[in-house]
Order: structure tokens, then sequence, then C-alpha cells
């Protein structure tokens, strides 16, 4: 009796998305609704909101063997959603989808997750970080990571790199001589890569091109991003 009463308050979208290509949407939303024993006009009204929430209004009298990959990804999502369960979970969600259509599906996932608990698997990490407050990396079935995305670049960080673009015949010895500066490498058109394995030294580049009259056409920190993290706790 709990292991049903805890299925009915998850939804669950697979991967391989299994759909019954020869039936009509309305009619497998009303499959998948009754199974979890919605009936009458609540089932109704939830497969109108459904199709509604979805983007599949102007498909919603086809067959589903007729829609493109990503409007069946959208009738998938609406079947784990027809029981508006308490908790979502997503196996790779944005498959087949344009671009266009990833920006209305990630808006519609964080808007889910306003009123739910979403889980969203996934090997592509712009996904993890376009839609999730939480992330956990898991190698060869053990958890390596739980922390949020901001924790977790953090915490893997070694160095400081920041790449600045000079006008004004900029010296590459003189931004060596920087404190703490480790390794500057001069890259051409007055490109520069300036590394310290302690600290952040813009305020001291900003400081020594002031001082030295160079224009500052340019200066960015590089960026952890999620990839390099995975690397780093999977390799």
């Amino acid at each position: 009796q709990q292991t049903e009463a805890v299925k009915k308050k998850i939804g669950y979208l697979p991967e391989s998305n299994p759909l019954y290509f020869d039936m009509y949407i309305k009619e497998y939303l009303e499959y998948a609704g009754k199974i979890y024993g919605l009936k009458g006009t609540r089932l109704t009204d939830r497969i109108g909101e459904m199709i509604d929430l979805t983007g599949l209004t102007k498909e919603q009298n086809k067959k589903i063997g007729q829609l493109s990959k990503g409007y069946k990804q959208r009738v998938g999502l609406a079947q784990a959603l027809i029981h508006d369960p308490e908790v979502l979970i997503l196996d790779e969600p944005t498959n087949g989808f344009d671009p266009n259509q990833l920006i209305e599906i990630r808006k519609l996932i964080k808007e889910t997750s306003k009123e739910k608990t979403v889980i969203l698997s996934t090997h592509i990490m712009q996904e993890v970080q376009m839609m999730c407050d939480r992330v956990v990396i898991i190698n060869a079935g053990k958890i390596v990571a739980d922390n949020n995305i901001a924790n977790l670049t953090t915490e893997i960080k070694t160095g400081y790199k920041i790449f600045i673009q000079l006008a004004g015949n900029p010296q590459k010895e003189a931004l060596s001589n920087i404190k703490d500066v480790s390794e500057v490498k001069e890259l051409g058109g007055g490109k520069f890569e300036v590394i310290s394995n302690i600290r952040d030294v813009r305020e001291d580049l900003f400081a020594l091109t002031v001082a030295n009259n160079w224009a500052m056409l340019e200066m960015k920190m590089e960026e952890i991003s999620l990839e390099q993290v995975f690397q780093s706790l999977t390799r």
C-alpha cells in the first residue's frame, strides 16, 4: 500500500520516452491519467491544462506517431505531470529540442520546480547550469559531490587565470613583477594571460595600467565550468 501511495506522488519521464505512437495525444493523456486514478471532470481539466502547459495546443488532434521528436518529448512531459505529482523525475528531458524549444522547456521545468521537487538526470552540463539549484555528481555508483554550483566551482579552484588586453606598449616584465603573480604568457596583440596561484590580482593589474598610461581594452577572469568540475571529480 505504501509503495502505491508513493508512486502516485511521483512523475517520471524516462530518456527513452516510451509512447504509443498509434494513439492520439488526448487519448494517450486520458489513458495515463486513468492509470493514476483520475476520472470525470478532473481528468478532462488536467488533460487541457497539460496540453496548454507543454505547448501541444496546435498538435493536440494528431497521433503521437505524427509528431516531431521535440513534440513527442512534450507529450512525455505532459504524461509525467498529468496527476500533479509532488516529485518529478526527468531523464535527459531536453533531447530533440531546437534552440527555441529549449528555452520554452527550460522555463517550464524551472516554473514546475517552484511547486515541486524536480530531479533532473543528464550528462549535458549546460542543462544542469541552466536549470539546477543543487548538483549531485555520481562516479562509479558513488556520490562524489553534493552542493550548489557556486560552491562546487570554488572547491576545485586551484588558482586565478586572468586574460587581459592592453594598448600603449605594455611590458610583460611589469606584469610579472606584480605581487603573487606566478606566470605571465604573452599572446600577441597586447594580450596576456596572467596567472596567480594565491589570489585575484585584477585590482593590481588595473592600477598598473593606470600608472603606465596603458589603455585596458579587455580583462576577464577564467571561470571554472561545470564540465571542469565533473572531469575533476570523475577522472
